[in-house]
């Protein structure tokens, strides 16, 4: 009897063990975590009235460096610094009696060589008329005649010389290449200046300035389109800075032949009217390109979109209530919103609540996110 009832106990000991074993499983399972609690919206296109900004440097639509063309000193400025300047007015003059006398010697050398072609002239008349009658040697009137050739020769390089001494003596006055502004000497009277080294001064045209700045290569085709459709009282192209805006609209004057390789990126040119003088050259600003109020735009609350590491991320509902992060292109804010350039589609819908609760495959569960109370007095 004893030993039937001992053979029942290993049996009911390994029933006991597994049935612990299970019990234990099923305690260590994880649980789902819930649901996130958001609010989602639909993306959606509207109108968007707006402006695009791009960096813009104002730079003289001409502008020439001043440098002597001969070596001297000088000996007089003609004008004021910062001063508006004429074509053609004499600004620098350096001093001239070096070349002068080097004219004058270029003169007395001509008379000597026409001199000289005079009397070649002579000889060799005189041999022709002697060949006439065969009185002298063939030879001698071929070396008369290559005698006045030469002299003729020397006649045209004093001329030659002639001109380039005038040339050097004119060279002495610098006057101003265009009409425009003046800048601060860079020489006193009585300083030297060497030919092609020195800088004088620099004068710029100011009745008009340029405004270069840098766009994207993909927006050529429509920067050409604005090109080709602007009118005199375009409203399109505008100029800040700081919070100031320039009270004149620009045009666009050109854009730059070819894209610069390691940026992507295009130079493009406005002009702006400078009545006023309000402009000057190498000043920083914004350049305000009127957006075109007709094309429609993907616009969602800002407060849906989430920053990591300099990169852009929307939360978008999909399949089975969960969501998936997406990166998006940005563009302008407008008010409350912005313009999503890339990333989404019209009829997605995305979280804008909760939105620091998620993570990439969260469940969601719509409805309005629990708020977080004031702190609880200790």
């Amino acid at each position: 009897m004893f030993l039937n009832k001992m053979k029942y106990y290993p049996a009911a000991l390994l029933a006991l063990t597994i049935y612990s074993c299970g019990k234990k499983d099923q305690q260590q399972q994880p649980t789902a975590p819930p649901a996130v609690q958001v609010t989602l919206t639909e993306v959606k296109t509207a109108e968007a009235s707006y402006y695009d900004e791009y960096p813009g440097t104002v730079v003289p639509l001409n502008e020439i460096e001043l440098r002597p063309q001969v070596t001297g000193f000088i000996t007089g400025i003609h004008f004021k610094d910062g001063a508006r300047v004429r074509k053609g007015q004499l600004l620098y003059t350096i001093d001239a009696q070096l070349y002068d006398a080097n004219y004058d010697q270029a003169v007395a050398n001509l008379n000597v060589q026409e001199a000289n072609m005079a009397r070649a002239q002579k000889d060799a008349d005189r041999y022709h008329e002697l060949e006439k009658n065969d009185a002298v040697a063939k030879q001698l009137v071929d070396n008369a005649d290559a005698a006045l050739e030469v002299a003729k020769r020397q006649v045209d390089a004093a001329k030659a010389s002639i001109k380039a001494s005038q040339t050097s003596v004119r060279y002495t006055k610098v006057t101003a290449p265009f009409d425009g502004i003046i800048g601060i000497s860079q020489v006193k009277v009585g300083g030297p200046v060497s030919a092609g080294q020195t800088i004088l001064n620099t004068v710029s045209t100011d009745n008009q300035l340029a405004v270069d700045f840098n766009v994207d290569q993909k927006e050529i085709y429509r920067f050409t389109s604005l090109m080709k459709s602007q009118k005199a009282s375009d409203s399109t192209f505008s100029m800040k800075f700081g919070n100031e805006v320039y009270p004149v609209h620009g045009k666009i004057a050109l854009i730059d032949r070819a894209v610069d390789p390691q940026t992507g990126s295009i130079k493009t040119r406005l002009v702006f009217p400078n009545k006023d003088n309000q402009l000057r050259a190498g000043m920083s600003g914004t350049v305000m390109i009127l957006n075109n109020a007709n094309a429609k735009s993907l616009l969602i609350p800002y407060k849906a979109v989430t920053e990591q590491l300099g990169e852009f991320f929307v939360y978008v509902a999909g399949d089975s209530s969960k969501v998936t992060q997406r990166k998006v292109t940005l563009g302008t804010a407008i008010g409350a919103n912005i313009i999503i350039k890339e990333g989404l589609k019209e009829g997605e819908k995305i979280a804008v609540e909760g939105v620091q609760n998620l993570r990439e495959g969260a469940v969601i569960q719509e409805g309005a996110p629990a708020q977080a109370g004031p702190p609880k007095k200790q």
